[in-house]
């Protein structure tokens, strides 16, 4: 069954929820990693965007989105925006990402508001790769 058919938007799903649907090591890891690196919530939200419809899951740090969370069955699909602030250094980083990472960034058109790449996670090379564009999106403040 679809998310967006399971959690209509007057039936918000809890995280626990979400977790359950996805049903993968990676959302887990990806969470804890976003929630011990920069010490922030996930915070639900409902989307009518035609894309993606239904609630998604969005990380901010400082008013700056880290990522944004769509469920999906078995796996989960995470929005990266890469702003043109830092599109030189994913350039640069680039080709030491997976193929699938190099070509989703090389065929997503730039607007003003950056690259928006929508990523499906199902493998541990693409959640590797998600977290160097989220860490050159927001930097990790020195100890």
């Amino acid at each position: 069954m679809m998310w967006n058919e399971l959690y209509n938007q007057s039936n918000q799903p809890t995280l626990e929820d979400v977790k359950k649907f996805v049903n993968n090591k990676l959302y887990n890891e990806l969470c804890l990693f976003l929630e011990n690196t920069y010490k922030v919530s996930p915070k639900m939200e409902y989307s009518k965007c035609s894309m993606q419809q239904g609630w998604n899951i969005k990380y901010k740090k400082s008013g700056k989105s880290l990522c944004t969370i769509y469920p999906v069955e078995g796996y989960f699909i995470i929005l990266v925006v890469v702003g043109s602030k830092e599109e030189m250094e994913v350039e640069n980083m680039i080709s030491s990402c997976s193929e699938y990472i190099q070509n989703l960034f090389k065929n997503t058109p730039s607007s003003c508001g950056g690259r928006w790449l929508m990523i499906e996670v199902r493998e541990s090379s693409t959640l590797e790769d998600v977290l160097k564009l989220i860490q050159i999106r927001v930097k990790q403040k020195k100890k």
